[in-house]
This record gives structure tokens, sequence and C-alpha cells, in this order.
């Protein structure tokens, strides 16, 4: 004869499963089916040299195949249960690939900034409606608690970081985002960085809050920077250039 607690402990298991259903587990981040940035990986390393320079011209020839990327972007959106490396991805690669096509559209100009309101525009179809750059930046991107997404998109003018060229895929996610602000970080026509003294990328001024939830600003470059830095140095920062990012 069972003992009381242990009927108790059946007959309580019993009407969990009758009043609620098998227990459910716990839901697995599920990749975007039919998703691939191969098309976009092609064009990359076809139009964009090692230093992040853009063939705008070459890009022209292709905006067929471009286009053909966005519209299966626009089409295979990230779910509830999409991990958050896949994610990452998919929108830094659909910030750039807009990026693109939006100077594409307006070829020749000589900056971003001669096109009115680029980052404020809704023109990017996604799920049935239109986004902007600059949502798919401050809503999306940098609401993911990853500062380094700073050093991956690019908006198309020389200060920026490069546009790298190649793809971001999930499988080389953290290789890329570091190799990307590494290179930034120690790229001198975009900063210096002193013992004593940083002149840096207004980047890091305009976004300071998401460099330095962990710290200061300097112990957040410190791990990227080719020398010591004193933790009293002193910060300026650099005359942002706007001009095209394109092969000259």
């Amino acid at each position: 004869m069972a003992q009381p607690a242990t009927f108790f402990m059946v007959f309580w298991a019993l009407f969990h499963l009758m009043w609620n259903g098998p227990v459910k587990p716990a839901p697995v981040p599920a990749p975007l089916m039919g998703l691939s940035h191969e098309a976009w990986d092609i064009l990359l390393k076809k139009h964009v040299d090692e230093e992040g320079m853009v063939d705008y011209r070459g890009f022209k020839k292709d905006s067929a195949a471009l286009n053909a990327y966005l519209d299966m972007l626009a089409t295979h959106l990230p779910g509830p249960q999409t991990g958050r490396e896949e994610r990452l991805a998919y929108y830094i690669n659909l910030y750039n690939a807009a990026t693109v096509k939006l100077i594409l559209d307006h070829y020749p100009l000589k900056s971003i900034r001669d096109i009115g309101h680029p980052w404020d525009k809704k023109w990017i179809p996604l799920g049935g409606e239109l986004l902007s750059l600059g949502h798919i930046e401050h809503k999306i991107l940098r609401k993911m608690g990853e500062p380094r997404i700073h050093f991956a998109i690019n908006c198309a003018s020389y200060s920026c970081p490069k546009l790298l060229n190649e793809a971001f895929t999930v499988a080389r996610l953290e290789a890329q985002l570091e190799m990307a602000t590494t290179s930034f970080i120690r790229d001198t026509t975009r900063n210096h960085i002193g013992t004593d003294a940083l002149e840096l990328s207004q980047i890091f001024q305009w976004y300071k809050a998401d460099f330095t939830e962990g710290g200061s600003l300097i112990e957040y470059i410190r791990p990227y920077a080719p020398n010591p830095i004193n933790p009293d140095a002193k910060i300026s920062y650099r005359k942002y250039d706007w001009s095209l990012n394109e092969n000259r």
C-alpha cells in the first residue's frame, strides 16, 4: 500500500497532467529556413577590396542580384525562436546591403549625406512593412546589447568602419566581430591610440553609452589597443569624413 505522501505526489502529478497537458520542453533557437547569405558574400568579394573600398560602378551592374538578395531577406525574417547569433548576422547583412542599394539608387554622388534623410526614410521592405536604416540600427541591432555591431555596419563613408568583403555568418560571427573591432580601433586613419592621449573616431563619442555599460571607454578599447593605455589618458575626437567609401 502506497504511503500517504507518495499517494499525494502521484495524485498531484496526474492532476497537473490533466489540467495543463504534458510538460513542454524549452524552445530551442530555430534556424531561418531557406536563408543563405551566399549571394551577398559573392557580391562583396567581387566589388569590395581588402580596405573596404567599394566599386559602386561595378556593383551597379549587379543591381539585380543585390535586389534579389534583399527580396529574399524581406521574406525570411527572424522569429522569436531564432538564435541571437543568427539575428545579428541577419540584421548586420541587411543593414549593409540596404546601404549599398541606397547608394546605387542615387549614384553617382560624393557622400551619403547628399541623399535627403538617408537614415530616416522608411523604404526597406521587411515582413509587410517598411523600415529605415536608422530603425534597423537603433531599434533592433543596438537593442541586442552587442557594441561591436558599430564596427560591423557600414554607412558608406570613408571614416566608417570598413565594409567587410564577406558576409557575416553564424559560424564565423564571433571571429568576424572581433576582427572588425580590432581592425577599426588599430586603423590609424580612424583612431590614434597613444599611451597618454587618444584621438578617437566620433563613433566612440556618438555611441559612448553602448561601449561603457561595463566600464570606461578606455577599459573597452584597451584589449584591442596596440599599446598600453593609462587609465587617465586624455580623449579627443577626430572630425568625421563623410565622403563616399569608393575606390579612387
